[in-house]
């Protein structure tokens, strides 16, 4: 147990961190909010960025593999990112990214996306590198922490321990958008297919740990395909993404029988993976409504030596609807309801070692339903305040990350969770 000494100490070096932040932020964002751009060429080269800094307070269990039940400000990120239009139909552009939540992350930066994009007609054009993806309203803006209402976006549905599993594939788009006749609106098409390769400071790498499975390498085929809708009515737009994968994953193994050697390597695959996701917005005036659906399934064997010692099927679900109303031009308020659940079967002879079955989500191993509350204040154009309170039923602690990871909560959990979030970010 901490001493109140240690505690302290913890508590100062918390705050200027913090303070730190604030001020880095602040002069950054002060001193290029006037230099966003230069001439390269007589071509127009877009310079922007964004940071920001959280701290999250639970009242029973950690969060996001964070000491949050003390408090904790382990809630950084930042980005910078270079574009420029080559020609009128040529675009380029990259962005560098870090973070640090916690135990993820850790301040490995990452080129988070480098993308040239050609565009033929409005309703056709390509693009290519690491590119984006497009998987439901914000898997490809999930980054663009300013754009967003909510300090958290819904955790059903963009689970922010999985970020870089689904934020770009390298690879290539086709995409475009075409105009329907007799006044139905338009339709928006993506097409995609690439390669995904998760981070070793991720949530699912972090999860496997625990149970002793040590990933060298997690990744795979990625592709699908996105198609929305903006309908006759001003403000709606609904639409639905699939993604299909091909995982495969290099590890050692920790053995679990007392015989035999202390480690050995493994590796597992695919049987099934895919992700079928299904949502819809609407704005009008001060409000605007979201709703998505999401189904995630993984149905994977592992190997060692050859032989299949483990099955397992996960099936995910999850759904949220939220809202924001804009009450005066620098505040928001919003307000979400997210429902999650997970199922996971295993067999083959490691079973005995692996969770148990899981089946019944009425339980609150097998669910998180999250009532959100938030506002939002806008100091100036390039920096805003949030602040967002947490009532949380169940803690989903399975063999998909959810948040509540068993390493930072080495008591248990307990079935609810209470959490205050306080967030401040800037951009340029």
């Amino acid at each position: 147990m901490a001493t109140a000494t240690s505690k302290d100490h913890q508590g100062g070096r918390l705050r200027r961190r913090l303070f730190g932040m604030f001020f880095a932020c602040f002069c950054i964002g002060h001193v290029l909010l006037h230099a966003q751009g230069f001439k390269l060429l007589d071509r127009d080269v877009q310079i922007h960025g964004f940071a920001s800094q959280g701290f999250i307070y639970t009242d029973d269990n950690n969060w996001l593999t964070m000491n949050t039940s003390q408090g904790s400000g382990a809630f950084t990120d930042f980005g910078i990112n270079v574009s420029t239009n080559v020609t009128d139909r040529l675009r380029v552009g990259a962005q560098l990214y870090d973070r640090n939540l916690g135990q993820l992350g850790q301040y490995h930066p990452s080129l988070d996306w480098a993308v040239v994009d050609y565009r033929f007609k409005s309703w056709f054009g390509v693009r290519g590198g690491k590119v984006k993806t497009t998987l439901g309203l914000y898997t490809d803006s999930q980054d663009l922490d300013f754009l967003h209402t909510f300090a958290l976006l819904p955790q059903s549905v963009y689970p922010t321990d999985l970020r870089d599993a689904t934020i770009a594939h390298v690879g290539g788009d086709i995409y475009g958008n075409v105009s329907l006749q007799h006044k139905l609106g338009d339709l928006s098409y993506t097409g995609y297919v690439g390669h995904r390769s998760d981070s070793i400071y991720s949530g699912y790498i972090y999860l496997a740990a625990q149970y002793g499975l040590y990933y060298s390498r997690y990744g795979g085929l990625q592709y699908g395909g996105d198609l929305r809708w903006n309908t006759p009515l001003k403000g709606l737009l609904i639409g639905v993404s699939r993604m299909n994968e091909d995982i495969t994953g290099q590890a050692t193994d920790k053995n679990p029988s007392s015989s035999g050697p202390p480690f050995f390597s493994e590796s597992d695959h695919s049987k099934a993976d895919w992700t079928n996701q299904f949502y819809g917005t609407y704005s009008v005036r001060k409000i605007r409504i979201d709703s998505e659906y999401r189904r995630f399934l993984h149905n994977a064997y592992y190997s060692t030596q050859g032989n299949v010692v483990l099955t397992n099927i996960t099936d995910v679900r999850g759904w949220y609807v939220s809202g924001a109303y804009r009450v005066v031009k620098r505040l928001t308020v919003g307000s979400y309801y997210s429902r999650y659940s997970i199922t996971s079967v295993s067999g083959g002879p490691d079973s005995a070692f692996a969770p148990p079955n899981q089946t019944d989500t009425s339980l609150p191993n097998n669910h998180i339903y999250d009532k959100v509350v938030t506002a939002r204040v806008d100091i100036n154009k390039v920096w805003n305040v949030k602040v967002e309170g947490h009532f949380m039923s169940g803690y989903g602690a399975s063999t998909f990350p959810d948040g509540f990871y068993p390493e930072v909560n080495p008591q248990g959990f307990k079935p609810d969770t209470d959490a205050l979030v306080l967030k401040t970010g800037f951009n340029f």
